[in-house]
């Protein structure tokens, strides 16, 4: 049976969809802390796609199309009758797989089309958080009994539909636990006005190299903004040290900052080799950065409660203050309460996982010392974690006396779990005060999954405000009954495992779903293993299995993790190209192995390297897979300029298991082919609104489809040609299938040098790429890297369009069109006769279209404001005195020329 997605795609609908609410996959990613998200939309059509077959008359297939466009407007839409082909054609519910599942948002959509979906997943942590989302959310459980809890003021009762079991108990679950929380954590968050406060401003504290003094490190002074129009004049801080007394202490304000931080910028970034210095306020003595790392890294640090913070209970404004004495005391309190906590079965109450070696990109504070997970949050914010963690199993036990099965337990504590994680976001050292929006408590993940980490850090209070318990609890409340509302799914099966060993028996799955890891995008082990550290002592009691694990310093395996691990080079980490090229290989060959015979695999992917790309690719063909559909749809978030360099596009392709008896292609026929395929999709993309970026990624897919027809591809001497010809081949069918007018004059006439340059414009303006795309755009435009010498600076995080300050070219009659341009913008801030100089060295005429075609494209490509693009537009604003300046110059070169060859003829005497 041939699948729709072998022979469409809702590319446009996919892209719409995505970015409405429905299909953002927001609401169901809200639920678990993960690092990917897959877009229900595109979850959605690839499994719908990958099920439905296509019917050989052309008006059911006009049909089908509809019925798949009217599906993608929204959860229920075109369900009853989707199901009803479904059932048709397999005669069961069809059976769905996804090796790689995450938070589960594939086999969510599978189960939302009532089939039988499973998902697999290598993180214990993942594989709990997906079961929480498409699994436990839609099992029956109107047999348990009533919970234990009584809350207070009576019974818990819904907001919406009354017989939602799972919601409701849920809700008392997480009420309960909450009651219990408070209670433990009391003593130490003392009240102020019968109140507790919102939170804490805290800064670690090294000692000076001078003076000997300890001082907090902060990096800015200012605590909440300004707001003029309620006569608010917001509020900062200052350091105020003592030299006689050695006390340091933080003094609040009203205003704008009056002091100067500890710590201050010194290079060009703070991520420079300078970064930020610490300034001793005692002494001034200052500290350079490997100075202040380094004491850090020694265990130095010690932390220090420098502000309080309360809500105002007339306009929720937050107010800061000096801590009082009873507040400093109830810290230490809690410092002292932390060494005589219980452990949770074997597990110590304070995490003592260590931080696996090479994390210095992925847990930011190992590089100041931490190594364990316990160190990443100060004493009360462990002790908090702890006592919540309690609170989770002591009402997991009460549940499993009164009978509650002990699935239904893991359901209840692991939604709890789900809030407490949420909370652990903004419940480490690297949560810090954000003054945006009234003051709030910001993300530990600034940076795509790496934790970070900060000298100066806020802690949430017990308060109800945000970022506490209570409001935690209403979010996963409202997630969990919003994810129930929007579609009831058949509930799939989730379980941790390998993908490159199913527990499936061979053609037992209708199609393989799946969106696999991004080589090097995200460390999903160690990036989850802060959360994984606290859930399985949260679930200890209901999931004590969520602990077992191999890896000896206590976190989530990594053995067989398929990721390129960033950075783990150094520390010999097994993660490397190579294991997983050869794991991901193996692992499509498992999808290939339990696939139907007349099944498909389909693979959503997407990466801005293209080498990438080529290993992926090499991948499927090594596990004898080739693609018989591939389609580009949007569904990341962008850049925000037109010319940012992010790739916003991912590639749905699907796959079958390779004929045996294909025959060999010939080099020559196969480029055709592959041209005149990627010719016809790129003029889809372009109605579908795809950027040439997206576009150049998109285009590996009908090079694969082309290629996957033969077993080898030949060339004239016989030899075997590799896959990267191709991919090289369908990136410059785009590049020619674009029809790229500089002004009005083709693309393809300029000189090469200069159709590099502007065809990179085009992509990237001066947003850094990949430097592997030089080395393939080079490929595709058959040059040489020294052809495209000073053309592009590159740099450790890639590649970047030169300024004409930065050109230094030397200008003759051989320069290209380019080269010239570049050097006219150089030569602008001295005049027009510096200008026309170069016109004259080049040997260009003032009406040459090519030049000013081409200066007239890079004024308009590249950001305003820019130096250049000010010179280029004053160059064609002034092109006629730039012309009489010319021709004055080559005058008078012409006129000295004459004189010196009189001159050699009739020498003078003297």
């Amino acid at each position: 049976m041939t699948r729709m997605i072998e022979r469409w795609f809702p590319c446009a609908e996919v892209s719409d969809a995505c970015s409405e609410s429905w299909g953002s996959g927001n609401t169901e990613s809200s639920l678990w802390v993960w690092f990917a998200k897959r877009p229900v939309a595109q979850a959605k059509a690839a499994v719908l796609t990958s099920l439905l077959p296509w019917p050989d008359d052309e008006a059911e297939q006009r049909t089908m199309q509809e019925l798949v466009r009217k599906a993608l407007k929204g959860h229920n839409e075109g369900a009853s009758e989707i199901q009803a082909i479904l059932e048709r054609e397999y005669g069961r519910r069809p059976r769905v797989l996804d090796p790689f599942s995450g938070r589960a948002m594939i086999p969510l959509e599978a189960g939302r089309l009532q089939t039988e979906a499973f998902g697999i997943d290598y993180s214990p942590f993942a594989a709990l958080g997906g079961s929480l989302l498409s699994e436990l959310a839609f099992r029956d459980w109107s047999a348990e009994p009533a919970l234990p809890f009584e809350a207070a003021g009576g019974p818990v009762t819904l907001e919406g539909d009354i017989a939602d079991r799972i919601v409701a108990d849920v809700e008392e679950f997480l009420g309960e636990v909450g009651r219990r929380f408070r209670d433990s954590m009391d003593e130490f968050f003392p009240k102020r006005a019968g109140r507790y406060p919102w939170g804490y401003v805290w800064a670690s504290t090294l000692p000076c190299q001078e003076c000997g003094r300890r001082f907090p490190l902060v990096g800015e002074l200012e605590l909440r903004r300004p707001r003029p129009k309620k006569g608010d004049e917001g509020q900062s801080f200052r350091i105020h040290a003592d030299p006689d007394t050695g006390i340091c202490e933080a003094i609040v304000h009203d205003g704008p900052p009056t002091g100067t931080p500890t710590r201050v910028q010194a290079g060009k970034s703070k991520y420079s080799a300078d970064g930020r210095v610490a300034v001793c306020p005692f002494c001034d003595h200052v500290h350079s950065k490997a100075v202040h790392t380094r004491l850090s890294a020694e265990r130095l640090r010690e932390d220090m409660l420098l502000i309080a913070a309360d809500i105002d209970e007339e306009d929720g404004t937050k107010v800061f203050r000096p801590p009082t004495e009873e507040e400093i005391s109830a810290a230490k309190h809690a410092a002292e309460a932390l060494q005589h906590e219980a452990p949770f079965n074997l597990m110590p109450a304070r995490p003592d996982e260590l931080i696996a070696p090479g994390n210095t990109r992925t847990i930011q504070s190992v590089n100041y010392g931490d190594r364990t997970y316990g160190d990443l949050c100060e004493d009360r914010q462990n002790l908090g974690l702890v006592r919540l963690a309690r609170a989770i199993n002591d009402a997991t036990e009460e549940c499993l006396k009164v009978g509650v099965s002990t699935e239904y337990a893991r359901a209840l504590a692991g939604y709890a779990t789900a809030a407490m994680m949420r909370k652990i976001r903004r419940s480490t050292r690297g949560a810090r005060l954000q003054k945006a929006g009234g003051a709030q408590v910001g993300d530990i993940f600034v940076n795509q999954s790496a934790v970070s980490f900060s000298y100066d850090w806020f802690e949430s209070g017990l308060s109800a405000g945000p970022g506490s318990w209570e409001s935690l609890s209403k979010q996963t409340v409202t997630a969990l009954r919003n994810i129930r509302q929007r579609s009831l799914a058949y509930p799939a099966t989730i379980q941790r495992g390998s993908a490159t060993a199913l527990p499936f028996r061979p053609n037992w799955m209708d199609a393989v779903v799946t969106d696999p890891p991004y080589d090097d995008m995200i460390d999903y082990s160690d990036s989850s293993d802060l959360f994984f550290v606290w859930a399985k002592r949260a679930m200890s009691t209901a999931d004590f299995m969520l602990s077992v694990t191999t890896h000896p310093g206590g976190v989530q395996d990594k053995e067989d993790e398929i990721i390129v691990k960033r950075g783990g080079g150094p520390a010999g980490d097994h993660r490397t190209r190579e294991h997983y090229d050869s794991s991901i290989a193996r692992a499509f060959t498992e999808a290939r192995r339990v696939v139907a015979d007349d099944g498909v695999v389909t693979i959503v992917f997407g990466h801005g390297d293209l080498e990438v790309w080529h290993r992926l690719l090499s991948a499927i063909s090594a596990a004898g897979l080739i693609l018989t559909g591939s389609w580009p749809a949007k569904t990341e978030a962008g850049g925000a300029s037109a010319t940012a360099a992010n790739i916003v596009t991912t590639l749905t392709m699907a796959c079958r298991p390779a004929p045996a008896d294909r025959s060999e292609g010939r080099l020559a026929a196969v480029e055709a082919q592959v041209k005149a395929e990627v010719k016809k999709r790129v003029e889809l993309w372009d109605r579908s609104g795809l950027a040439h970026t997206d576009m150049l990624m998109a285009s590996a897919g009908p090079a694969m489809e082309v290629t996957g027809r033969y077993s080898q591809i030949l060339d004239v001497t016989g030899n075997v040609v590799g896959l990267e010809r191709f991919l090289i081949v369908a990136r410059k069918a785009v590049q020619e299938a674009a029809d790229i007018k500089v002004v009005s004059l083709p693309l393809d006439s300029f000189d090469a040098r200069t159709r590099f340059a502007l065809w990179w414009v085009r992509l990237y303006g001066r947003q850094v790429a990949p430097k592997s795309e030089l080395r393939w755009e080079v490929f595709a435009g058959d040059l040489d890297m020294a052809d495209v010498k000073n053309l592009l600076h590159q740099g450790e995080k890639g590649c970047r369009f030169l300024s004409s300050k930065e050109f230094k070219a030397t200008i003759t009659r051989d320069s290209s069109v380019i080269d010239v341009a570049f050097a006219m913008a150089k030569a602008w801030p001295d005049g027009l006769d510096a200008v026309a100089e170069v016109l004259v060295e080049a040997n260009r005429e003032n009406d040459d279209e090519y030049l000013w075609s081409a200066i007239n494209y890079l004024a308009t490509r590249l950001p305003e404001g820019e130096a250049d693009v000010a010179a280029w537009n004053g160059l064609q604003r002034s092109r006629r005195g730039v012309d009489v300046a010319a021709r004055n110059i080559a005058d008078a070169q012409i006129r000295i020329s004459h004189e010196t060859a009189a001159n050699e003829v009739h020498p003078t005497l003297f």
